[in-house]
C-alpha cells in the first residue's frame, strides 16, 4: 500500500477509535493496539512529512510553546446567563416569556449546568480551525493548540459543514481531578480548589503537552451555522451528536416550569452519582424562532436562565485545631472534626486557611460548625453555629513559635501567611526532601515519606545535598530497609544526577518557582551561576517571571557565606542551634555541584557577534508582527538584554502602537526609539535570528 493511502487509512481508523473512546466511552481496541497504530502513523509521517493530514491525531499536541494567546472577536457575543436560586424567580422568567409571546405554544429544554469553562469552536469545511475562550463575552483568547489536546473534541467533524460555530463546556471529571491533585501533593504543590479552577488554569497553560496531560473533557451544547439551520434547540443537540461531538445525555423536553422543577429536583438528588460537577440546570426556550423573537439584553439572552443549586453543607463538631508546617514554612491551621458525611464522602478534617480567617470567623475548639464542600478538594468551615457554643469556649490563640522547631514565627506584612523561617525546621526539611525527590523533580524512586522521616529524625540528612553522601550501611540500618532496598535508593540517587537543569531548579523548592517557571528560567539563563549573577530586574523582564519571582531567586541564591552568630538561635527541640534563614542557599548549591548534579543547560551555539550585543532594550506598546514575549525573545536572540522599564541605562526602545509613558520618558532621556518596521529592517534578518 502506498504511504499516502496507508496514512489516510490510519488517520481514519485512529480518529474513529478516539471517538469511540473519548465520546462514546465504548473502546473497540485495547490501548496497546491503539498505541501500535499511533506509532505506525507517526513513523510514516516522519518519513513523509509532506503527507501529514491536518486532522491527523498526531497533530493534537505540538511541541511548540505558545508564549501568549492572541485575542479574537466573537462573531456572536458569548453572553452570560441570568442566574436564580428561587423557584418564584423561575416562574417570573416564564411569565415574562408569555407576555412577549402571547398565545404561542412554549416548550423548553432543561440541561445540566456543567461547572466548567465555556469554549467556542470554529469549524471550516468540517475541520477545526479555532478554539476560543469566552473571555469578556465580546472577545476571547485563541487557545487552539490547547483545544486540540482535548480528545473528545473532534479535529474533523463527521459531516463537512462549510462553516459552523459550536459552543460547549470544558471540564475535568472527578477521577481525573483527584489524580491531578494527588500528583500535585506529591510534588509539594498546592492542590487545585475544585475541578473548574483546574480546568481554567489548564486551558491557559503555555505548553500544549502539559494541557494534554490534564486529560480535559468537553460537552457541546450549541450549534450555529449559516448553512444548516434547524428549528429547535433539541434538534441542534441531536445534530451535534451526529457530527461526532459529545452531548450530555441528561437533558429533557419540558412543557412548563413545573416539569422543569421536577427535573431539577431529580437531578439534584442524583448529582453525587455523576462523574463531573454540576451547579444547577439551564433552561432554554426550545424554538429557535422564538429565541430570535425574544432576543437578548446587553448581558444575557432573554430566552434562557440558569437555576442554580446551593452548595452542599453539613453540620458537625470541631473537636480541636492543629497546626501544620509546610515545606516553605507556612503554618496552616487545620480543623479536626467529628466525622460527618458530606457530598458523598466522610469528612474528618477541614482547612482553616490562615490566622486571619480563623479570627474573622471566630472559630473555636468545641464549636458546632457548618461545612461546605462545593467541589473543594478539602472541605471548608463556612460558619460557626454560635447558638450551640459552650459558655467556656475560648478564642484560639495563634502561637508565637513554630509548633515543630519552636523558632519564632514571622508574619510578612505583604501576605497573610505566618511562617517559620528556620530552614532547619524538621517539618520544612522533610517537605523539601519529599519535593526534591518527587517524580516531576529529581524522580528519586524509593525515597518515600517513611524513609524521609527517618533520615531527618536520625540527622543523617540536614539538607537535600546530604542525600548524595548517604552510605549503604547507613540506609540499610534504618527500620524496614534491607540492603537491597538501600541499594535501590542509592541507584536512584545516582540516576537523578542526569536530570536536566530545569528539573533541578524546580526541585530546589524556591518560593514561587513551579515546574513551568523553572523551565522558562532554564531556557533563558542556562545555568545556576548566570541566574545568581543576573540582577533581579533583568530576571523580572522575562515573560511570566515578574518581580516577586525574581526577588525570590535573588534571595535564595545569595552567597551569604559570611554568616555570623547573630543569625543563630537555640532550638530546644531537637536541642540544636539552627539558623534563622534570611536567604543564602549557595552553600547547598556548592554541595549539589560537588555531588555531580546538573546545574546548567545547553545554551544556543555561539554564532559570533550579534547586532544587539551589550544593548539594553525596552519593548512598549502593541505590534502587528509579534506579541510582547515574542519581541523580547527576539531581542535575546539578537544578543540584547530586554528590560521592563526605561532608565538612563536603556540603549533602545522599540515602540509599537499606544506606547504611552515609556516612549515619553525615552524621548525625555534622548534614547533611540524605533517603531516596529524600523527595528525589523535595521536588525532582523534570516542570518542573525
Amino acid at each position: 500500500m502506498k504511504p499516502t493511502d496507508r496514512i489516510a487509512q490510519l488517520v481514519e481508523q485512529l480518529n474513529e477509535h478516539n471517538y469511540r473512546y473519548a465520546v462514546l466511552n465504548d473502546p473497540a481496541i485495547s490501548d496497546r493496539e491503539y498505541d501500535a497504530l499511533m506509532r505506525e502513523l507517526s513513523d510514516l509521517e516522519a518519513q513523509h512529512p509532506d503527507l501529514i493530514q491536518p486532522d491527523s491525531p498526531t497533530q493534537r499536541v505540538t511541541s511548540d510553546l505558545t508564549r501568549e494567546f492572541p485575542t479574537v472577536q466573537h462573531q456572536v457575543p458569548m453572553l452570560s446567563l441570568d442566574n436564580t436560586y428561587s423557584e418564584d424567580e423561575l416562574r417570573d422568567f416564564e411569565d415574562r416569556i408569555r407576555r412577549e409571546l402571547p398565545d404561542e405554544e412554549l416548550q423548553y429544554v432543561a440541561e445540566l449546568k456543567i461547572d466548567g469553562v465555556a469554549l467556542s469552536l470554529i469549524y471550516e469545511n468540517g475541520l477545526l480551525t479555532r478554539g476560543v475562550t469566552r473571555g469578556n463575552g465580546t472577545q476571547g483568547e485563541d487557545i487552539t493548540p490547547n483545544v486540540k489536546t482535548i480528545k473528545s473534541i473532534p479535529i474533523r467533524l463527521k459531516d463537512p459543514v462549510p462553516y459552523c460555530e459550536i459552543r460547549g463546556e470544558v471540564y475535568l471529571d472527578h477521577n481525573t481531578f483527584d489524580a491531578i491533585n494527588v500528583q500535585r501533593e506529591k510534588n509539594e504543590e498546592n492542590p487545585f480548589a475544585n475541578p473548574r479552577n483546574a480546568t481554567s488554569g489548564s486551558l491557559k497553560l503555555q505548553d500544549a503537552q502539559q494541557v494534554a496531560e490534564r486529560r480535559l473533557s468537553f460537552f457541546a451544547y450549541s450549534f450555529r451555522s449559516p448553512n444548516i439551520q434547524l428549528p429547535t434547540h433539541g434538534e441542534n443537540l441531536s445534530y451535534l451528536e451526529r457530527l461526532g461531538l459529545p452531548v450530555n445525555t441528561n437533558h429533557a423536553l419540558c412543557d412548563n416550569i413545573d416539569d422543569i422543577l421536577t427535573q431539577a429536583r431529580e437531578w439534584e438528588e442524583e448529582r453525587q452519582k455523576l462523574k463531573y460537577d454540576i451547579d444547577g440546570i439551564v433552561i432554554k426556550v426550545n424554538s429557535i424562532t422564538q429565541q430570535n423573537k425574544l432576543g437578548a439584553t446587553s448581558k444575557s439572552p432573554r430566552w434562557a436562565i440558569s437555576f442554580k443549586y446551593s452548595a452542599e453543607q453539613a453540620e458537625t463538631v470541631l473537636e480541636d485545631i492543629t497546626l501544620q508546617v509546610g515545606r516553605t514554612g507556612v503554618v496552616t491551621p487545620v480543623a479536626n472534626l467529628k466525622s460527618v458525611q458530606l457530598a458523598g464522602t466522610t469528612v474528618s478534617r477541614a482547612t482553616l486557611h490562615n490566622a486571619e480567617e480563623l479570627e474573622r470567623k471566630d472559630i473555636r475548639e468545641g464549636d458546632t460548625v457548618i461545612l461546605e464542600k462545593g467541589g473543594d478538594v478539602i472541605p471548608k468551615v463556612v460558619r460557626v453555629v454560635t447558638a450551640k457554643r459552650a459558655k467556656d469556649a475560648i478564642a484560639f490563640e495563634f502561637p508565637k513559635n513554630c509548633p515543630v522547631c519552636k523558632s519564632p514565627l514571622i508574619k510578612d506584612e505583604s501576605e497573610v501567611a505566618i511562617r517559620c523561617e528556620n530552614s532547619q525546621c524538621p517539618a520544612q526539611l522533610k517537605g523539601n526532601i519529599r519535593h526534591f525527590a518527587s517524580r516531576t523533580a529529581m524522580d528519586i524512586e524509593g525515597l518515600g515519606t517513611a524513609l524521609v522521616d527517618q533520615l531527618v529524625d536520625s540527622e543523617l540528612v540536614r539538607d537535600v545535598g546530604d542525600l548524595y553522601n548517604l552510605k549503604l550501611d547507613e540506609l540499610a540500618g534504618l527500620e524496614r530497609m534491607a540492603e537491597k532496598s538501600a541499594q535501590n535508593v542509592l541507584n536512584a540517587l545516582e540516576a537523578s544526577k542526569q536530570q536536566p537543569f530545569h528539573r533541578v531548579l524546580f526541585a530546589l523548592g524556591i518560593r514561587h518557582i513551579g515546574a513551568t517557571v523553572a523551565r522558562t528560567l532554564s531556557d533563558n539563563f542556562h545555568s545556576i551561576d548566570r541566574l545568581r549573577d543576573t540582577p533581579p530586574e533583568e530576571i523580572a523582564a522575562v515573560h511570566e517571571i515578574g518581580a516577586a519571582i525574581a526577588e525570590s531567586i535573588h534571595t535564595y541564591l545569595d552567597d551569604n557565606s559570611d554568616w555570623d552568630w547573630m543569625g543563630w538561635v537555640f532550638n530546644p527541640s531537637p536541642n540544636i542551634y539552627a539558623h534563622i534563614d534570611k536567604g543564602g542557599d549557595w552553600n547547598l548549591i556548592k554541595k549539589l555541584r560537588a555531588a555531580g548534579i546538573n546545574l546548567e543547560s545547553e545554551a544556543p551555539a555561539d554564532t559570533g557577534p550579534k547586532p544587539l550585543d551589550g544593548k539594553t532594550v525596552v519593548v512598549t506598546g502593541t505590534f502587528s508582527r509579534w506579541g510582547r514575549q515574542q519581541a523580547q525573545d527576539l531581542i535575546r536572540a539578537l544578543g540584547g538584554k530586554p528590560t521592563s522599564s526605561v532608565s538612563g541605562k536603556t540603549d533602545l526602545v522599540i515602540a509599537g502602537e499606544k506606547a504611552g509613558s515609556k516612549r515619553t520618558k525615552a524621548e525625555q532621556l534622548g534614547i533611540d526609539i524605533l517603531d516596529e518596521e524600523e527595528f525589523f529592517s535595521k536588525y532582523v534578518s534570516e542570518e542573525n535570528v
